[in-house]
């Protein structure tokens, strides 16, 4: 998808909810409201003018995205509800800027975000779809953790890899939290802590599965004209690809690797041209396959990738990543997007990238049975 021949589509807010381990006063509801109210504070348009929502939530069930809208007051032209886990901003952010362009809408309001007890968060894993409750459940395998520590294993096979090298990307990424404020996990953390830390799932420690925590994100997507507030972002290329190799694969390549050509392409740019990247980060282990498939390690020198994220050559996840600074279910999709659209605004304060003009993130997830079937990816801009 290339918009370069149109840019009367703009990204006039991204926002995000601090991130907590528990909100027991808050509800689903309630957390992808405050994102709704901070999102409009930040790009100085009102509920009234707000003719669009599209809502990514796990948790918010058995509402959606239109009783949502309700608790909003709004009466939308374009209304969106998403089930693409990780992928899901990226999915609605083409389904929003394509209404938008096409006059379905003016200014539509994107949220994500969950609420996760801990028996919430079960039931999630245990019934992710009916291929897990039939298939894996039984098994009692233990959910995404012990699928991945299989997929890590074969990485670190193909590569060579230690525990080391896995762990230098969450040392890097923590240190990046160190500057944002809205991380849960912020304590800097030692390559030493890294290895001593308790096995979840071997090779698997707990600083490489995700931690779970509640919160919300959103994202406003209008017509330029309308936008009162600058510096704005703009979308110069997005590409998705669903189901790429049908869960027939190793899980050692995602549906970035079919769409990278397409999109560096569409947005007259490549991985060199980058200020910074925003990757999916369930598992260190996919963080460095999204960044290979994209492109960022093209002579296959992993270990020099690695080497550039430590660095800061190259700023991988400058929040700190899901890894550092949670998941908030359905909000993990979008908290990447979001951090870009801060860094591109030069609003990210102590971590802020110097003179960030052009950022590239991406989206992965939604395990059928054994990998992610989604994957997209999008090029944002400065503007103004």
């Amino acid at each position: 998808m290339s918009i370069r021949d149109d840019d009367n589509v703009v990204l006039a807010a991204g926002v995000e909810v601090p991130y907590r381990r528990q909100t027991p006063d808050h509800s689903t509801a309630d957390l992808l409201a405050q994102a709704f109210g901070a999102a409009l504070e930040q790009s100085g348009f009102n509920a009234r003018e707000i003719d669009g929502l599209g809502v990514a939530s796990f948790t918010l069930a058995p509402d959606h995205a239109i009783d949502m809208a309700w608790r909003l007051g709004l009466s939308p032209r374009w209304c969106m509800d998403d089930c693409h886990g990780g992928a899901s901003a990226i999915n609605m952010l083409q389904h929003a800027v394509r209404a938008i362009q096409h006059g379905d809408a003016s200014v539509i309001a994107l949220l994500s975000g969950d609420r996760f007890t801990p028996d919430d968060f079960r039931k999630l894993v245990e019934h992710y779809n009916v291929t897990t409750s039939t298939y894996l459940r039984p098994l009692e395998n233990g959910g995404p953790n012990s699928l991945f520590a299989m997929l890590t294993e074969r990485h670190a096979r193909r590569h060579a890899f230690t525990r080391r090298d896995y762990g230098a990307v969450c040392v890097a990424q923590r240190a990046w939290a160190a500057g944002n404020p809205g991380a849960v996990y912020r304590t800097p953390l030692t390559l030493d802590e890294y290895l001593a830390a308790p096995m979840v799932a071997d090779p698997l420690c707990r600083f490489d599965c995700v931690p779970v925590v509640c919160g919300a994100n959103a994202v406003i997507v209008a017509r330029a004209d309308l936008v009162r507030r600058a510096p704005t972002v703009r979308v110069r290329a997005l590409e998705c690809r669903y189901n790429a190799d049908h869960q027939a694969g190793d899980g050692l390549q995602t549906g970035l690797a079919a769409l990278a050509d397409g999109l560096w392409q569409h947005a007259g740019a490549g991985p060199r041209d980058m200020d910074l990247v925003s990757v999916y980060d369930d598992y260190p282990v996919m963080a460095l396959v999204q960044l290979a498939d994209l492109g960022f390690a093209p002579d296959g020198d992993l270990r020099g990738l690695i080497a550039r994220i430590g660095t800061r050559e190259l700023p991988v996840n400058t929040s700190g990543g899901q890894l550092s600074a949670g998941q908030a279910g359905a909000a993990g999709g979008m908290h990447g997007l979001v951090e870009a659209i801060v860094q591109l605004r030069g609003a990210a304060g102590e971590r802020q990238v110097a003179d960030a003009r052009l950022a590239a993130v991406s989206g992965y997830g939604m395990v059928e049975y054994r990998y992610g079937m989604c994957a997209n990816a999008v090029v944002l801009e400065r503007v103004g």
